[in-house]
C-alpha cells in the first residue's frame, strides 16, 4: 500500500524526501472566528488573562484582528467588519469557533514545492512580501482545519508599543503592508 499525503511515512520509521515536517519552525497561533473581538477580549484577555500583542483592522479582507499572548501561545481573534469579509460566510455557516491554526515555516516556496510533493494542493499563495508570506491549505483536505503556512522576517510575539487594546477595539489602528498602525486622522 502506497503512503498517500504523508499517512504511514512516520510509521515507517523513515522520512519522505520532500518533508514538510523539516520546514515547520512552530506553530504560531489559532485564530478563533467570533462576532465581536470586544466581547472574546473579556474571556481571552480579562478572564484567561491573554496578553495583548497587536491587532488592528483588515480593510482589504474586511476583519478586525486581535492577537493575544496566553501562557506560552497565541490566539488570534478575528471579527468580520462588513459583509463581504473573509470571516463573514465562515460565521455565518459554523458560527463563532476555531477558524485556523498558523504554522511558521522556514521558506514558504519550498514548503510549498515540499506540499505538493505530498499531494497536498496549496490554495492563496502570496510571497509578495517578505514580511508576511503565506499559502493555505483547505480544511476539506486537512479533516476540517484551515492550515495557514507562513515566512515572515517579523517578530510576531513582541507586544505593540504604539497603541493598546482599547485603540484596536475602537477601530483606531489599520494593517498597512503587514504593520499595524494607528489610523491617520484624515
Amino acid at each position: 500500500m502506497t503512503p498517500q499525503h504523508g499517512v504511514g511515512a512516520a510509521g515507517s520509521g523513515g522520512r519522505r524526501a520532500t518533508s514538510v515536517a523539516d520546514r515547520v519552525r512552530t506553530v504560531d497561533h489559532i485564530g478563533i472566528a467570533v462576532p465581536s473581538v470586544a466581547d472574546a477580549a473579556e474571556l481571552f484577555a480579562d478572564v484567561l488573562g491573554g496578553r495583548f500583542l497587536s491587532g488592528g483592522d483588515n480593510d482589504a479582507t474586511g476583519i478586525r484582528l486581535l492577537h493575544l499572548a496566553l501562557g506560552r501561545f497565541k490566539i488570534e481573534l478575528l471579527q468580520p467588519l462588513r459583509d463581504d469579509s473573509i470571516v463573514s460566510p465562515f460565521l455565518a455557516g459554523q458560527g463563532p469557533g476555531f477558524h485556523h491554526l498558523t504554522l511558521f515555516v522556514d521558506d514558504l516556496p519550498r514548503t510549498v514545492d515540499a506540499l505538493e510533493a505530498n499531494g497536498y494542493v496549496p490554495t492563496g499563495t502570496n510571497t509578495a512580501s517578505p514580511r508576511w508570506s503565506e499559502t493555505f491549505l483547505p480544511p476539506r483536505s486537512t479533516f476540517g482545519a484551515l492550515l495557514q503556512f507562513t515566512s515572515t522576517t517579523a517578530r510576531w510575539d513582541v507586544p505593540a508599543l504604539d497603541y493598546g487594546l482599547r485603540d484596536v477595539l475602537a477601530g483606531r489602528v489599520v494593517w498597512r503592508d503587514h504593520i499595524a498602525c494607528l489610523r491617520s486622522a484624515d
